[in-house]
């Protein structure tokens, strides 16, 4: 068997990545990554005023696209916007991946290229 069962959703899309090992509380991480245009016409009115706000918006939509995998997983959206912010759960994914680096090498300089 090449996948875990359960990645896949009702029309046949599944996230970009999954752990093998378990995450955090048992279950495996998942992730899906979309980057959305900041200057798109759909999102200006919103990106001009509020900073990461399609990242956020990108960010929502995955969430309840993969929301029946977050049974079994613990899914982030992971949206960065093509002007470089990324919405907060794909920061916090990153921090934590920085910081279970400097907990295995010892070297609190692990994390300081990861952004």
């Amino acid at each position: 068997m090449k996948e875990p069962a359960g990645l896949s959703r009702d029309d046949g899309k599944r996230p970009d990545g999954v752990t093998l090992l378990p995450w955090a509380k048992d279950k495996p991480l998942a992730w899906d990554v979309t980057v959305p245009d900041t200057y798109a016409d759909s999102h200006l009115a919103d990106t001009a005023t509020t900073a990461g706000a399609a990242a956020d918006k990108a960010a929502s939509n995955k969430v309840a696209k993969y929301r029946q995998i977050a049974n079994n997983h613990i899914f982030v959206p992971v949206a960065i916007e093509s002007a470089g912010t990324w919405n907060h759960q794909a920061v916090e994914l990153v921090q934590e991946l920085g910081r279970r680096m400097t907990a295995v090498t010892e070297d609190t300089r692990e994390a300081t290229y990861l952004f």
